[in-house]
C-alpha cells in the first residue's frame, strides 16, 4: 500500500433542501480494502455513485486514479470495475460469450503490467462458473448470477473495484470463495477495493479500514479493532468460581485474566472474554451521531421559534 488512489474532500450532495452528504472527507490507499457502512439513507450509494462517475456532486473535490470522475476519459473507465447489487440484462447470452464480448472492450487499454482483459476460462474458474460457461444467463441460479456479476466487474482487471453488497444471495461456501477472490485481487494485483455491505461480519473479515457514514458525514474511520477500542475500550470478562458466576468490565483483559488465575488457580472455570464487536461499535456510533444530530436540530428549531 502507498499512494492515495481515491481522495475525497468536503464532498457535498443536496437533493432539494436535504443535505445527504455534508462535508465528507476520506482517502483510500492503493491496495486497501475499505468498507463503507451506514444506515439506510445515510448516503452510501450516493457516495459510491459519485466515485464511479455516475452522479455529479453539489460541492467538494473528488479524485479517483488521479482524475475527477465527472470529466474522466474512457481510458479512466477501463481502470474502474463495478459490481452492482443486481445486473439483469443480456439474459439470452451464454456466460462465456458475454464475458468475452465485454472483455473485448478493455483490450485497447491493456498494458504490459496490467494486461486486459482477463482470459475468460481462467476468469470462469476464478468465480466458480466453469461448469456454467455455456448456459444462458437467464437460466443461472441466483448464486450463479451473483458470481457472474463479480466476473463482469473484474473482467477488465480494474485498478479500483467498487462492490455493492457483493455477497447478497451467496451461500456460506460461495461467500468464503468470494473473500478469497478479494484477497487475491489485493495481494496479487494490488487492486484497491471499496465495498458497501450490511453484513458486519463480512466487513470485519475483509476490510483494512471501515468508514461509518451517518448524518451526512464520516463519523468513524479505522480498523474494526481500532473502532471498537475508541467506542468502548473495555472487554467483558466472565468466569465462575465454586459454581458462582462473575462478570467484570476490564480495560486490559489480558492483565485481568492473569490476576484471576493468580487469585483462583484451578478453581477458575467457564472463563470467557468478550470484546466489543463491530456490530456493537457500529450501533453505538450511529446511535450517538443520530441522537446528537436530533438534539442539534431540536435546539435550532427552538431558537428559531424564539
Amino acid at each position: 500500500m502507498g499512494d492515495a488512489v481515491i481522495t475525497v474532500r468536503d464532498l457535498r450532495m443536496r437533493y432539494g433542501t436535504n443535505d445527504v452528504l455534508d462535508g465528507v472527507d476520506f482517502e483510500v490507499l492503493r491496495g486497501e480494502v475499505v468498507t463503507l457502512l451506514g444506515p439506510n439513507g445515510a448516503g452510501k450509494t450516493t457516495t459510491i455513485e459519485i466515485l464511479e462517475g455516475f452522479r455529479d456532486r453539489s460541492g467538494g473535490e473528488v479524485q479517483v486514479l488521479g482524475v475527477d470522475p465527472v470529466s474522466a476519459p474512457e481510458q479512466w473507465r477501463a481502470g474502474v470495475g463495478i459490481v452492482l447489487q443486481s445486473w439483469r440484462d443480456h439474459g439470452k447470452w451464454r456466460v462465456r460469450d458475454l464475458l468475452a464480448h465485454l472483455g473485448a472492450y478493455y483490450e485497447p487499454y491493456g498494458t504490459p503490467s496490467r494486461p486486459r482483459p482477463r482470459q475468460v476460462d481462467e476468469l470462469l474458474a476464478t468465480v466458480g462458473l466453469a461448469e456454467a460457461a455455456d448456459q444462458r444467463v437467464s437460466r443461472l441460479s441466483g448464486g450463479q448470477r451473483r458470481r457472474l456479476d463479480v466476473a463482469i466487474g473484474i473482467v477488465g482487471r480494474p485498478e479500483v473495484l467498487f462492490l455493492d453488497e457483493p455477497t447478497a444471495g451467496f451461500d456460506p461456501e460461495a461467500r468464503r470463495e468470494f473473500h478469497d477472490i478479494v484477497h487475491a485481487l489485493v495481494d496479487l494485483e494490488d487492486t484497491t477495493i471499496v465495498l458497501t455491505t450490511h453484513d458486519l461480519d463480512e466487513a470485519e473479515k475483509l476490510a483494512d479500514r471501515i468508514l461509518i457514514l451517518a448524518d451526512g458525514r464520516i463519523v468513524a474511520d479505522g480498523s474494526a479493532a481500532a473502532l471498537a477500542r475508541a467506542a468502548s475500550g473495555k472487554a467483558q470478562v466472565t468466569w465462575s468460581v465454586g459454581g458462582q458466576q462473575y462478570v467484570h468490565a476490564a480495560d486490559d483483559a489480558t492483565a485481568y485474566v492473569r490476576s484471576l488465575f493468580a487469585q483462583y488457580g484451578d478453581e477458575l472455570t467457564d472463563l470467557e472474554v468478550r470484546r466489543t464487536t463491530l456490530e456493537d461499535t457500529y450501533m453505538a456510533l450511529v446511535h450517538r451521531t443520530e441522537h446528537g444530530a436530533a438534539r442539534t436540530r431540536s435546539a435550532a428549531e427552538t431558537e428559531g421559534v424564539r
